[in-house]
């Protein structure tokens, strides 16, 4: 039974095909009889959890308030911001009637063609115009600003190529939504929060980030820029993992929301949205994850250390546990999650197997021998290293252990990022190299002809250009032969 929950595909013979291995047999999600959807089980709900409760708690401490706003929206109201609509249009589904009923024939239940909606109505797919329908009513003065609410939810997006977490027609999210008096306070707010994101998914996920801003072509639909953090996966495709977009008076003019300045003069507010969802649970397996199954980052392991012991008669068992007990509350009074498993019906092979392909950051072994000397077997998922050590000792030592194996897990992402980014200018080279992955730093002419351009030949994307990159002296455009306006990112993209 243990060496059948290993049996995942290779990630050198087929990396996608692993990865969906992984997703179903760790536990995290399987298909709904839906099509593009998911059932989120409940192991992988724990770790999403955790990362909105972190989320959540830095967005308050901004100020943010949650809030909740209707998963429907009337299609008039998508009409008011044209390049919004165009940009969501293709991905809406849309609600039509409100009422079955059941056939003539009283066989099957069907539409009824009497309950059609005066109105029809889109499922959200983002909830940027139902948000500021409703800010008009709640912005009069200076005074009410600035307004910031966040919304945990659901949307839809009728995607037609489907990956558990990567992309589905239903996800969860958070979507914030900000109104400012000024420019320069919505440019800042949407930087901040860009922050906020990279700074989690850095220090809470151990997944290394670029932080920049998207080009024009890959703006979010109705932005005047978005900021983006784009991480690379081990197969050295970059996967966007938040984005922050500055959406200026875009919205505000299409739904008349104004404010009354301090000079009683009535101005259009500037505003910004941004979000992060499960998308990111799809960047931790695939940062960390091995043949064996999942590796997850310790502040965010449902189960951060498991405990088993390994007995033969009911009397050891409970020497064990007795021995045991001081050390899983010391544990757990530390706030480290632990789980004892004494469950007699599944043998030893089969709970290390099991907790390897959970990605468990730690596990600890206590058996009879280990009682009469003294130490217990401590195991390491992120390396897989095992060893006997003193017992004496031993929850302090697997706190600092956790803190190790979240620095370490950071640092090989961080290392494999460096080991897989080039410098690259020569566009034949480019597109032989694209296809094994990896960052290419390549210097681009700014026009959308290029980006396009390349697109067509290698399914490549500009990703970003990158905030930390010296722009004093961009180069000559690898496609066109033009001087180059900006050095970029480029890479295949999930």
């Amino acid at each position: 039974m243990a060496k059948e929950l290993k049996q995942l595909t290779k990630r050198a013979d087929n990396y996608s095909q692993w990865y969906n291995d992984l997703v179903v047999k760790a536990d995290l999600a399987e298909q709904a009889p839906v099509r593009g959807c998911m059932i989120i089980k409940p192991y992988g709900y724990a770790i999403w959890e955790k990362m909105q409760a972190e989320l959540d708690k830095e967005f308050k401490k901004l100020g943010v308030k949650n809030a909740y706003f209707p998963l429907l929206i009337p299609k008039s109201f998508f009409a008011r911001e044209a390049e919004h609509v165009k940009g969501f249009a293709k991905e809406s589904a849309v609600v039509t009637h409100y009422r079955l009923k059941t056939s003539d024939d009283g066989k099957d239940i069907v539409v009824d063609p009497d309950a059609k909606l005066d109105e029809e109505l889109i499922i959200r797919p983002t909830s940027e115009t139902m948000i500021w329908h409703t800010y008009k009513n709640w912005i009069h003065s200076y005074r009410d600003l600035p307004l910031m609410c966040n919304q945990w939810c659901n949307v839809m997006r009728w995607e037609m190529r489907t990956r558990p977490f990567l992309r589905t027609s239903e996800f969860l999210w958070q979507e914030g939504h900000t109104a400012h008096a000024t420019a320069e306070e919505a440019e800042a707010m949407a930087e901040k929060m860009l922050n906020v994101y990279a700074d989690f998914v850095e220090k809470w996920m151990a997944v290394p980030v670029v932080r920049g801003v998207k080009s024009p072509t890959e703006r979010f639909a109705g932005a005047l820029n978005t900021y983006t953090i784009e991480a690379m996966m081990q197969d050295g495709k970059a996967l966007q993992s938040g984005t922050s977009h500055f959406l200026g008076q875009n919205f505000a003019k299409s739904f008349d929301v104004t404010f009354l300045n301090k000079e009683n003069k009535p101005e259009y507010v500037w505003a910004t949205s941004w979000g992060v969802s499960t998308r990111l649970m799809g960047a931790l397996i695939m940062t960390h994850s091995d043949d064996n199954g999942l590796v997850l980052p310790p502040h965010l392991a449902p189960i951060q250390v498991v405990i088993v012991p390994i007995y033969k008669k009911e009397e050891q068992l409970q020497q064990i546990s007795e021995k045991l007990q001081p050390v899983i509350k010391e544990l757990t009074d530390k706030g480290i999650s632990v789980k004892y498993d004494d469950d007699d019906t599944k043998r030893p092979g089969f709970k290390f197997a099991d907790y390897e392909l959970r990605g468990v950051p730690v596990r600890l072994v206590l058996g009879a021998r280990d009682l009469e000397n003294g130490t217990i077997e401590l195991m390491r998922r992120d390396t897989l290293e095992k060893e006997s050590v003193p017992f004496d000792g031993i929850a302090g030592r697997v706190a600092d252990l956790l803190d190790e194996i979240q620095n370490n897990m950071f640092d090989k992402a961080l290392n494999f990022r460096k080991e897989h980014t080039y410098e690259c200018s020569n566009y034949d080279e480019f597109k032989e190299r694209i296809k094994d992955g990896g960052f290419f730093i390549c210097p681009w002419d700014g026009t959308a002809e290029t980006e396009a351009k390349i697109k067509e030949d290698t399914q490549a994307t500009i990703r970003c250009i990158p905030f930390d990159l010296d722009q004093s002296n961009p180069g000559v455009d690898m496609v066109s032969g033009k001087p180059a306006v900006k050095k970029v990112v480029v890479a295949r993209a999930y």
